[in-house]
């Protein structure tokens, strides 16, 4: 049954976040918002609220180890499974925003959230806080750059067009559908633990990980397969940082997020830091702002370790 409950609670998560981004992106255009606002910003907060509504269900259900590691182990997934997969369908080029923003802010959020729990072992309010004005920061200064740079997210532009009834519809269903994924989620995930044997960490670093990547995982690879730049490194990397400051900084703020689970601070952390610093040389070698079918295999090959050794 908890087994049940786990694959509904993805289900519906992916059900929930496709109509809230619609329902997000129709509301932006209704208020008149620019098209590159909508990409850079309001789609990349969309599309965090499943793991928002996790992490605060489980820190709220007394289960802390879900909430933080499930975006530790998201972190984690999106660098070695989703970025690896889809490298190997097709290389993906590097841009210069990369090296000057991208990836020394990623680097940054992974370090912050290292010495605040190693501080105290727990992420209070004001840790929270400050990561989440600091991704505030970070999006100001994308959507800066942005304009500079003359870059344009793809946004859906049919949904410019949708009426106020269907968006209000959309919200209804994507709520609903968050809520009740988050519950049973959170709810199998802790069972399953029990049954296996195996901590609520492990369980979160691995299964719950890879649930909340796979449409991620779906769109880079179509997007890879169909040879568009949809789906970005820089895409990617938005999403791990937006996953620490608006996930684990909003959850805090709610409540206090204890380390209950040893591991996280010796060896997850670790790893996510680690995927995160092996982009550079990635990057560089062998080919120059390019990650190759090669590099792709190594980062698969990597999280396959990453999950051999967190189950053993």
């Amino acid at each position: 049954m908890s087994f049940v409950l786990v694959v509904l609670g993805f289900i519906l998560l992916v059900i929930g976040g496709e109509f809230l981004v619609r329902a997000s992106v129709g509301l932006s255009f209704k208020l008149s918002i620019s098209k590159f606002v909508i990409g850079m910003t309001v789609v990349s907060f969309a599309t965090s609220v499943p793991e928002l509504l996790v992490s605060l269900n489980a820190a709220l259900s007394g289960s802390p180890a879900i909430a933080i590691n499930n975006v530790v182990g998201s972190n984690i997934a999106n660098i070695g499974l989703v970025l690896g997969i889809t490298a190997i369908v097709g290389s993906i080029s590097v841009s210069k925003a990369f090296y000057r923003l991208n990836w020394p802010v990623m680097m940054l959020f992974s370090i912050m959230l290292y010495y605040f729990l190693y501080n105290d072992n727990q992420l209070v309010f004001w840790e929270g806080l400050f990561l989440f004005i600091a991704l505030i920061a970070f999006v100001y200064i994308l959507l800066s750059q942005a304009k500079k740079d003359t870059y344009v997210e793809e946004v859906d532009e049919t949904l410019a067009i949708v009426s106020y009834f269907k968006i209000i519809m959309w919200l209804l269903i994507g709520g609903v559908s968050l809520y009740f994924g988050s519950e049973w989620l959170v709810s199998g995930a802790i069972d399953m633990a029990e049954i296996l044997g195996v901590s609520e960490a492990v369980i979160s670093v691995s299964v719950i990980a890879i649930g909340t990547s796979v449409p991620e995982l779906a769109a880079s690879v179509i997007a890879a397969a169909k040879q568009e730049k949809a789906i970005s490194l820089g895409n990617l990397i938005g999403s791990n940082i937006f996953n620490i400051g608006s996930v684990l900084g909003l959850t805090s703020m709610i409540k206090t997020i204890p380390v209950t689970e040893p591991e996280i601070l010796t060896r997850d952390i670790f790893w996510m830091i680690a995927f995160a610093a092996v982009l550079i040389p990635l990057v560089l070698i062998p080919k120059q702002h390019e990650i190759t079918r090669s590099n792709g295999f190594m980062l698969v090959l990597g999280y396959g370790i990453f999950i051999f050794l967190v189950f053993t």
